[in-house]
């Protein structure tokens, strides 16, 4: 068999690439050949596909083919590292500016540099980078807008940026404003059926999510966050979804803050299992070692806040839990995207979603028009699914170990809606509906408690169950506010113990 000049490169540089990486690449190459030089080009393809691979390719290609240098822009330090030693896996000479490189001269043989945008944003101000060389600039995670403020002195340059999720992180810098065109790489499900990303089962925990506010950026804010997770009925839900669908697996948790991660440490300490923390608090080398450990021992469990989503791999991760709620859909998806690796016989893994994300982006592998979201941002972000919207469709599930409680009642279904419906169909009061709920509680109380102080502790069970059911209820009369809904479940709680009593007496 004759070997194409391309393969024989492969071969001498032990790097294979696939199929469709392969196209991805002359596509790409279509484009650089077919337009000018300071043309943008976006290039999207899912996390574990092999971005890096396909542009360290292309930079290798590029070099031999224009003899002009390469520069590649990153976030982070890893990101940097990482893509420094798989450029050297493919034969291109490079090197990394990072702080304790002061001055670059391009008179250098390097044919490739990888810089963070902040070291090289100071280096250029301080005229201490020659750049005049450059002709192919490519910036990696392309949706983060740190790196438009560097693409002033590269409007003579072909960029390339690539990305798993094109959509911007910054509603108001679409990324049609800087890239002319997007080329959509293979998508998740075809990359599964293919055999290069694992399978993932995929779980979600209702939450609601009504105290959370929304920041600057669109996101949910931290303290906002923090001050739902905390809490020890957070805690617990976290720490039953882990022991229902997860328990003894590899798992990556994701938090939104760091007092919340330390929470879920001490949750999952006291519970005896084998937990670590990592967030920018931990020094440099106590990350190496909390890393170390996490890929050596087979059901640890590691916490954490934010580092995590890029420039880390460890294929060995079996359960993500996203412990968290976020607007963004590049975050969801780069956190999945951790646990998505194929490893030896891993083929599949888990995803636990307890910010009903699930329901505001859909499945991980749910077709998506990027195309669409590219060009039509703002509409794609409007028609998300509102906290409001997605909490009117739940559906309260008493976890197993409650159920176990009530185990002497036969029916714990309350069926609000429609038992509003019939309230006022026979033209009675919305209140009624409440009243026939109290009942039903109470009952089950009764049923399974010896007497009316086990029946009053047991009660305390239900605050969720009460929350839903509240929840459901304002929704049936379009009065929803905080305060409102607060009142309501105070006053169910009270006319729930006077019922309590009079079931006993």
């Amino acid at each position: 068999m004759t070997l194409t000049q391309s393969e024989k490169q492969e071969k001498k540089i032990g790097k294979k690439l696939y199929d469709y990486q392969h196209g991805a690449i002359d596509k790409i190459f279509d484009c650089i050949n077919t337009n000018p030089d300071n043309y943008n080009l976006l290039y999207q393809l899912p996390t574990g596909g092999g971005k890096t691979v396909i542009f360290s390719e292309i930079a290798r290609r590029y070099i031999n083919s224009t003899q002009k240098k390469v520069l590649i822009l990153t976030h982070r330090i890893e990101l940097s590292k990482q893509t420094s030693h798989m450029l050297t896996e493919f034969g291109v000479n490079n090197k990394v500016i990072d702080s304790n490189v002061k001055e670059v001269s391009t008179d250098d043989d390097y044919t490739c540099y990888v810089a963070m945008v902040e070291t090289l944003n100071n280096r250029i101000k301080d005229e201490k980078v020659a750049i005049h060389d450059i002709g192919l600039v490519i910036v990696d995670e392309a949706h983060y807008n740190s790196f438009r403020k560097l693409f002033k002195y590269f409007e003579e340059c072909f960029i390339l940026g690539v990305t798993a999720t094109p959509l911007s992180s910054n509603i108001n810098l679409p990324m049609y404003e800087i890239y002319n065109d997007l080329i959509v790489g293979e998508n998740i499900t075809s990359l599964i059926e293919k055999g290069f990303l694992a399978e993932a089962t995929t779980y979600s925990f209702n939450v609601n999510l009504t105290s959370l506010k929304i920041g600057m950026n669109g996101d949910y804010t931290v303290k906002s966050s923090e001050e739902l997770y905390v809490k020890t009925d957070m805690q617990t839900k976290l720490l039953t979804a882990y022991k229902q669908e997860a328990l003894g697996t590899k798992t990556l948790i994701f938090n939104n803050g760091i007092n919340t991660s330390r929470h879920v440490h001490e949750t999952f300490t006291n519970a005896g299992y084998k937990v670590k923390y990592i967030d920018n608090t931990n020094t440099k080398e106590d990350r190496k070692n909390i890393l170390k450990w996490f890929k050596e021992t087979p059901d640890a469990v590691l916490t954490s806040v934010g580092i995590l989503t890029t420039g880390f791999d460890e294929p060995t991760i079996e359960t993500i839990i996203i412990n968290r709620a976020t607007k963004s859909l590049a975050l969801y998806f780069q956190m999945i995207g951790r646990g998505s690796r194929i490893f030896k016989d891993k083929t599949t893994f888990k995803i636990l979603d307890l910010g009903n994300n699930l329901s505001r982006f859909g499945l991980w592998t749910s077709g998506i028009d990027w195309m669409h979201i590219f060009r039509n941002p703002n509409l794609y972000l409007e028609n998300l699914l509102s906290d409001e919207e997605i909490e009117s469709n739940f559906i309260y599930v008493m976890p197993e170990d409650l159920r176990k409680k009530f185990s002497s009642t036969d029916n714990i279904e309350f069926n609000v809606k429609k038992t509003y419906a019939e309230i006022t169909k026979a033209g009675q009061k919305s209140k009624d509906v409440l009243l026939r709920s109290i009942a039903q509680h109470a009952k089950m109380c009764a049923e399974n408690s010896e007497d009316v102080f086990d029946a009053h502790i047991l009660s305390r069970d239900l605050d969720e169950d009460i929350a839903y059911r509240i929840k459901q209820y304002s929704y049936c009369i379009l009065k929803s506010s905080k305060n409102y809904v607060k009142w309501l479940e105070e006053d169910y709680k009270r006319q729930l113990r006077v019922k309590i009593s009079q079931e006993f007496y």
